[in-house]
């Protein structure tokens, strides 16, 4: 008795098809693709990731191409699907990441900076701070289900082998950076009112009694008055910004 083996290029093929998606979504994610974790743990959750949807999507998944330029591209596309839908869901978190630059600015703290485990580049305190905390819930309040849900639904809205329409996702995303920009100037809109209120009254002090250093006076009691003011609103701003997490991830879920 002959065994037939024609599965088996069909198989590996659809597997590598999810892989090239998952891999580039979990490369560009927040959290999962942050430059703190370790390149081999998203190789791993790829690679795991790809397993789990397998059964789920391989019937949506075209068969092997004839030629291997039309396999290369097919990965190809794979590939660039994946790290559109990676960077657009980043843009949700650089709304929060914005914010904090404008309060950091507000209270006088823009030059203390420190390294964003996140991004691995220098970012302000309050930007490294909000950047942390903000990953920490999505992962505590399980938002992070949403991510993996936009994975999986990801084959549903860019179906492998179909066209893939540049222009609707460029609307998507651009229509994403204008609500990033909106919650960030709502969620620092109170940083900026009590810079505009701290500095003019600085400014009439100023004019009142020129004799005193003004600025060294101001400066303390600029940062005091920024962190109090942080403090009252820190649970505000999280918890506004969850919400705004959540509503944001809409256009990449299927229902």
């Amino acid at each position: 008795m002959t065994i037939s083996l024609d599965f088996l290029p069909q198989t590996v093929f659809a597997y590598f098809l999810i892989f090239a998606r998952c891999g580039a979504l979990t490369m560009s994610l927040p959290g999962i693709g942050d430059a703190v974790v370790p390149a081999r743990i998203r190789l791993v959750l790829a690679l795991a990731l790809s397993l789990v949807l397998y059964p789920l999507v391989s019937k949506a998944l075209p068969d092997v191409p004839g030629t291997l330029s039309a396999m290369i591209g097919a990965v190809l596309r794979e590939v660039i699907v994946g790290l559109a839908i990676g960077f657009a869901v980043r843009l949700i978190v650089s709304g929060l990441q914005f914010a904090a630059t404008v309060i950091a600015f507000q209270t006088g703290l823009a030059f203390a900076q420190s390294v964003d485990p996140a991004l691995g580049v220098q970012n302000t305190l309050f930007g490294t701070f909000l950047s942390m905390l903000a990953v920490t819930l999505i992962f505590a309040t399980d938002l992070h289900h949403l991510m993996l849900r936009a994975v999986h639904d990801s084959y549903i809205l860019f179906q492998p082998g179909g066209a893939f329409l540049p222009g609707d996702f460029a609307q998507v995303s651009l229509r994403t950076i204008a609500d990033a920009f909106r919650v960030a100037l709502q969620i620092s809109a109170p940083f900026v009112v009590f810079g505009l209120v701290f500095y003019l009254g600085v400014g009439v002090l100023t004019r009142l009694i020129p004799q005193v250093q003004v600025f060294f006076l101001a400066m303390p009691a600029n940062i005091l008055l920024g962190f109090l003011l942080f403090a009252l609103l820190l649970g505000t701003i999280v918890t506004w910004y969850m919400r705004y997490f959540s509503d944001a991830m809409s256009p990449y879920l299927a229902g």
